[in-house]
């Protein structure tokens, strides 16, 4: 099946899950703070246990409300979850750079970014990120967050770079590289052939980025190839 038409019947399953036939349910007015609250729990719930299977029926009986309340945050179960993923990612970004604005040092700003996008990026269950990927709204917000990913990155090691404290590479390159690696994590292929953890893959990426970058004396200088024949240096 192409990524298309992945996409299309993931999105014909959320919809088919979305309510009972011929139910219809009155939008009840709650305050922003109660809003927030049902935010925080709903995500909690869909991080763990994805969301093409849940109904809206099945969310406000394990969030102990009523369908009115959940219709008050969005008005069908498709604009929950892209409510939901769209929240997850906001509040994710908000903490990450919380984390990084705390930070002097251009290399422990790398390090301290991918240790934040570890940490909220192993919230997601592997049935999230399943059902995140091959739902086309919620693929979009993701693309869109690993964008913004890839380019954060990209300044950071330009940041370094500007200061000395990094050696010259390609930030493009660099970022592009982070974001096909967090993929690879969240899809779990770079987990099963190296038995690694997701929080343990994002420590190794981060280290392997760091030293890669770091300014040395003699880094930036290419190692020249022995002329054929001439001894190797000691």
């Amino acid at each position: 099946m192409s990524e298309k038409s992945a996409q299309t019947a993931a999105v014909a399953r959320v919809r088919s899950a979305a309510a009972t036939p011929g139910s219809s349910v009155r939008r009840r007015r709650v305050d922003q703070g109660r809003r927030s609250e049902l935010l925080v729990a709903l995500e909690d719930l869909l991080l763990r246990e994805g969301f093409t299977n849940l109904t809206v029926d099945d969310m406000a009986r394990r969030l102990r409300c009523s369908k009115a309340t959940l219709y008050s945050v969005a008005s069908s179960k498709e604009q929950l979850v892209i409510a939901l993923t769209k929240h997850f990612f906001r509040q994710a970004t908000e903490d990450i750079e919380q984390a990084v604005g705390a930070v002097e040092d251009p290399r422990l700003r790398i390090s301290t970014y991918l240790a934040g996008v570890g940490t909220a990026m192993s919230r997601c269950s592997p049935v999230f990120y399943a059902d995140m990927v091959s739902y086309a709204p919620t693929a979009d917000v993701y693309a869109a967050n690993s964008d913004a990913a890839a380019r954060r990155v990209r300044e950071l090691i330009d940041s370094g770079v500007r200061a000395g404290t990094l050696r010259a590479v390609d930030g493009t390159f660099a970022g592009q590289l982070v974001a096909l690696a967090i993929e690879g994590i969240q899809s779990g292929a770079l987990l099963s052939p190296t038995g690694l953890s997701a929080g343990q893959a994002y420590t190794e990426m981060a280290d392997l980025l760091l030293h890669g970058l770091n300014a040395t004396p003699g880094s930036t200088s290419t190692p020249q190839t022995p002329a054929p024949g001439s001894p190797c240096p000691a």
